[in-house]
Parts: structure tokens; sequence; C-alpha cells
């Protein structure tokens, strides 16, 4: 049996590698970027008991996930934008949604796979089709005939794009992020806003979200309703004078001790568009090749994505594992599951995104706070 050849070194793909070889499929994973490390991975994820845990419970990763778990961060507050509490909800320490860092996720994919099963440094050029296989270029020169192909590729997916599946829309909404270090030390007052777990702050069409992250750092973004070409004209590689733009985008009417999570920045902001495959998307189905995670079914970050991505690829996986002589059978399976399923997460995942961030924001956000508890298993489903 040739490796079934998996494009993207995510979550979705590496869990799928995971499944894989667990059951002994050969497999092999080529990925765009140079090392694990070759760039900050994201932030932090919050991991559900009913999908991503389920996910990484058939990785066989339970003991190394509860390694990585930061205590206490499942906690959410929600604040006024002159700083007052709006509500709280605690960590209770059941591990429902525990958190983690994507970076050290990852990581823990990655070193659960033989070496040698990652092929670093390999961004796809193009795809076309050779007879009944499926001819995979990479940027480097090297090229790979693929009998059973998976796009695991992420927002930009060339994978789909082979599909002729949607490519990706902007929701016009944009984050800008940075990160406040040594917190107990030095953004004392941050520390104390933001607490122990997550908070967010909203006006109409923008916002202040901060994350408590392991090592003392507290992850921060300004979320603000802009047209795509916004942030063009703004010199990023100046620190404050960036941040103190940023913060003066977000308008009237905030605690300083908010506005300072932006000026206070310690690293230079990154602007992140908010992008999202459109409700209803399709792609051609082609013998042989399958999607999964945000190839499949991109949405703005509602908490969800990461989640499906764990499931998704453990889910074929397991199926791959079942009916190894039918591949398209077993992709058959997994379509029939994963497509209704990812509309309906999609469809919940804009309204979700739209009735946090969007311009009812603080409206929404009292009403959701009326049944707090309701609304914190809202938030992480």
């Amino acid at each position: 049996m040739k490796p079934i050849v998996i494009i993207g070194a995510g979550l979705a793909g590496l869990t799928l590698a995971r499944v894989l070889h667990l059951n002994d499929i050969p497999v092999v994973l080529y990925e765009g970027e140079e090392s694990l490390n070759a760039r900050t991975q994201g932030g932090q994820l919050d991991i559900h008991d009913f999908n991503g845990q389920v996910a990484l419970a058939r990785c066989r990763l339970t003991d190394e996930f509860h390694s990585i778990v930061n205590p206490g961060a499942e906690a959410m507050r929600f604040l006024n934008p002159d700083g007052h509490v709006v509500g709280e909800i605690p960590d209770d320490g059941k591990l429902t949604n525990p958190e983690v860092l994507r970076g050290e996720l990852r990581r823990i994919l990655v070193e659960s796979l033989p070496e040698g099963t990652i092929r670093w440094d390999h961004k796809v050029a193009s795809i076309h089709a050779t007879g009944d296989a499926h001819t995979v270029m990479f940027a480097n020169g090297d090229s790979v005939d693929a009998d059973v192909l998976v796009g695991a590729d992420g927002a930009w997916s060339r994978v789909r794009a082979y599909l002729n599946g949607a490519a990706p829309e902007y929701t016009g909404t944009l984050w800008a992020e940075t990160f406040l270090h040594d917190v107990e030390a030095r953004h004392r007052d941050g520390a104390e806003i933001v607490g122990r777990g997550a908070m967010l702050a909203m006006q109409p069409g923008r916002g202040i979200f901060g994350h408590r992250e392991a090592n003392d750092i507290i992850h921060v973004y300004a979320v603000m309703k802009k047209p795509l070409a916004w942030a063009e004209p703004v010199d990023l590689a100046d620190r404050e004078q960036a941040l103190q733009v940023i913060a003066d985008q977000l308008g009237d009417g905030w605690a300083p001790e908010l506005t300072e999570l932006i000026t206070g920045g310690d690293t230079d902001p990154v602007v992140r568009p908010i992008w999202g495959l459109p409700l209803g998307h399709t792609w051609d189905r082609r013998p042989g090749v399958m999607l999964v995670g945000d190839a499949a079914h991109l949405t703005p970050p509602d908490g969800d994505g990461a989640n499906w991505a764990l499931f998704d690829g453990a889910e074929l996986g397991t199926l791959i594992a079942e009916n190894p002589d039918d591949i398209d059978a077993a992709f058959d399976a997994f379509a029939e599951r994963m497509l209704p399923r990812s509309a309906e997460s999609s469809e919940e995942g804009y309204q979700s995104f739209e009735r946090t961030f969007g311009y009812n924001a603080p409206v929404n956000l009292r009403n959701m706070m009326d049944g707090a508890k309701t609304y914190g298993r809202e938030y992480h489903e």
C-alpha cells in the first residue's frame, strides 16, 4: 500500500497521521513551514470534552494533553468599556474545556509520530491529475504522486482549490494582536483586569479581548470592524506608534487600564483579517481526495475550529483503519458525517462571532450575562 499523503501539519493533519500510524497504515505528511518552531503558533485553545478531547484520546495522548493544560484558564470575565465587570464564569476545575497553547498541542502531536513522517519545507506549488493519481508539485522542486490525498492545509487550501472549492471571504473584522510579558511584575493593572482566564470588553463593532496564557503572558486582541485594506498605511514595525493608532481606532469611552493592554504591548502588533468559507459551500468530489479541518469548513474564531479539526482527523483516520482496502468508501462515510456537522457548526460559528463582536455586541453581552453559566457553555462549544 502506497502511503496516504496528507498536506498540512496543522492539528487536523497531525491527528489523522497519528491515528493512521497507530493502525499501521503508511502515511507521509508534507508541511510548508521549515520546522515545528518556524513561527509562533497562535494563542491558547479551549479543548472540549465532546470533540477535541475525544480525538486526543483516540490518539492515545490524553496524559500528554493533561501535562500542557493551563490550570484556571477556563475562567471568563465580561466587562463594560468603563472597566466594570458585567459577569464572570469561574474555572470549576472539571477540565470540561481546559486551555492549552496551540504550539504545545501541536508539539505533542508532532512528537507522537515517527521520525521522517513529516516532510518539512514542502510548500505546495500546484496539484494536477496524472491518470488516477494526484501529482503534488512543491515549491522546492520535489513532487509526489498520491493515490490517496488529504487536504489538511487550512484556510487557503491548495487541495480545496484542486477540487474547485470556494475561496475564503473576508468577514469585515480585523483582529490586531500583541502580547504582554512578565505581567505579574510589569503589567499588574493588566493582570488584574484580565484575571486568570479570558476577558472580553465590547462596544458596537469593536472590542478588547485579553487571554491569560501560561508563562506569565497575556495575549491581547483589539477587535475592529474595518475595510480589509485599513492596515496598509499603518507602520506596524514602529511598535509604539502602531499600538497607539490601533487603540485610537477603538474610539472613546474605554477605561485606561483596558486601552493600556494594547498600548503597553511588548511585541509588534500583527493585524489578522478574519476569513471564513461561505455557508453552504461545496467542492468537487474526486476519487482518492478528501478535506479536513479548516480546509473543509473554515469559520471565524468561535472556540470550535481547532476542536473540529482534531475530531476530523481522528474520525477520518478511524474510518480508514476500519476499511483500508476501500479508501473511497471510508471517505464517503466520513463526508456523510462531517459535511452536515460542519454546516451546522459553521452557521452557529458565524452567529456566535457576530453576536460576540458585532454591532449589537454590548446589548448581546448584557443579555448573555443574564445566563452566564449557559453562555459559558455556548461560547466554548
